[in-house]
C-alpha cells in the first residue's frame, strides 16, 4: 500500500480527512508516509495521538513533500490555500485531489497551472462509515496510473462514479450529495410514525433505519427497478398500496424531484458566486 501511494497529504483536518486517514491505515498505509496541515493546535494534538500521522501548519511545506496532496478545506477558504501552495505544486506536480463542494476545475487550473495533474471529488457524508458514493471528474493533466490511485483511495469512503463532464457535478450535489439529509429526514419521520402507533422509539429507529439499508441494498444487488421492487410489496387491497396512496396524495415523489432540483439549482449559484469573487480578485490585481 505505502509504495502504491508514496507520500499522501492532506489539507484540512476535518471529518472526511479523518475518515480517509483511518481507511487508508486500515488498508496497511503506514502512518509515517501520511502528513496533515490542520491549523488547529488542539485537533493537530488529535490526530498526532489517534492516527500516528505527521501533523502541522504549513500548506506550502507538505505541497513540497507529498505525491499525492487532497485539498480537504472548506469552500470559502479555498483561494487563499490554492494561493499558498501554487508555487509548491507547479514544482514537484503531485496528483491534488480536492473534495470542497463548488471549487471548480478551472479556479484549481488558475493557480496550480494548465498541466495540474487535477480530480474533483463530490463525496458524502456516508463516506464517514465508509458506504458513501463519491463522484469524480478528471482535469486535462491527468497522468497514466492516476486514476487508478483516485479510485484506490476513494475505496476507503465507498463506491464511485466518473462523470462525463464537470458540468453535471451541481446535479450530483443535488442528489448524492445533499441526498443523506432527505433520507435522514425520512428515517425521523418513519420513526415518529412507529413511535405514534406504539413501538419504543429505540425500536422504530432501529426498524427505519435497517429498511433503509435494506431497501436500498435490494436495488443495487437485485438488478430490478424500484417501481419493481415497490410493486412486489404492494399487495393488491393491502396496507402498503393505502399507504403508498397517502405519500402520493401529499406529493412525495414530487417533492423529492424538486429537493433535488432546487439543491442542484443552488449548487451552480454558490459555484458562480467563487468564480465571480475570483474574477473581481484578479481584476484587482
Amino acid at each position: 500500500m505505502q509504495s502504491f501511494y508514496g507520500r499522501l497529504g492532506i489539507i484540512g483536518g476535518g471529518k472526511m480527512a479523518s475518515a480517509l486517514i483511518q481507511g487508508l491505515l486500515s488498508q496497511g498505509m503506514k502512518p509515517d508516509l501520511i502528513l496533515v496541515s490542520e491549523p488547529d493546535v488542539s485537533h493537530q494534538a488529535y490526530l498526532r495521538e489517534e492516527y500516528q500521522v505527521r501533523v502541522i501548519f504549513d500548506n506550502s511545506a507538505l505541497a513540497r513533500e507529498v505525491d499525492i496532496l487532497i485539498l480537504a478545506v472548506k469552500p470559502q477558504i479555498m483561494e487563499s490555500v490554492l494561493g499558498e501552495i501554487s508555487g509548491s505544486v507547479k514544482k514537484k506536480n503531485p496528483l491534488v485531489i480536492s473534495i470542497a463542494a463548488g471549487i471548480r476545475l478551472s479556479l484549481l487550473s488558475k493557480y496550480l497551472g494548465a498541466n495540474a495533474r487535477l480530480i474533483r471529488v463530490m463525496p458524502n457524508t456516508p463516506a464517514l462509515v465508509r458506504e458513501g458514493i463519491s463522484a469524480f471528474v478528471v482535469g486535462a493533466g491527468l497522468k497514466k496510473g492516476d486514476r487508478g490511485l483516485l479510485k484506490a483511495i476513494l475505496s476507503v469512503f465507498g463506491k464511485e462514479v466518473e462523470l462525463e463532464k464537470e458540468d453535471l457535478m451541481d446535479a450530483v450535489t443535488g442528489l448524492s450529495g445533499s441526498g443523506p439529509a432527505y433520507i435522514f429526514m425520512a428515517i425521523e419521520a418513519l420513526t415518529d410514525g412507529g413511535v405514534k402507533m406504539g413501538l419504543s422509539r429505540s425500536l422504530a429507529l432501529t426498524l427505519a433505519s435497517q429498511t433503509v439499508i435494506g431497501a436500498g441494498k435490494m436495488v443495487l444487488e437485485t438488478g430490478k427497478s424500484p417501481a419493481e421492487l415497490k410493486d412486489m410489496v404492494a399487495s393488491p387491497g393491502g396496507t402498503t398500496i393505502e399507504a403508498i396512496s397517502v405519500l402520493e396524495q401529499g406529493g412525495f415523489r414530487g417533492l423529492l424531484i424538486k429537493a433535488v432540483e432546487v439543491a442542484t439549482w443552488r449548487s451552480k449559484e454558490l459555484a458562480n458566486s467563487s468564480k465571480d469573487s475570483s474574477a473581481k480578485k484578479g481584476e484587482k490585481r
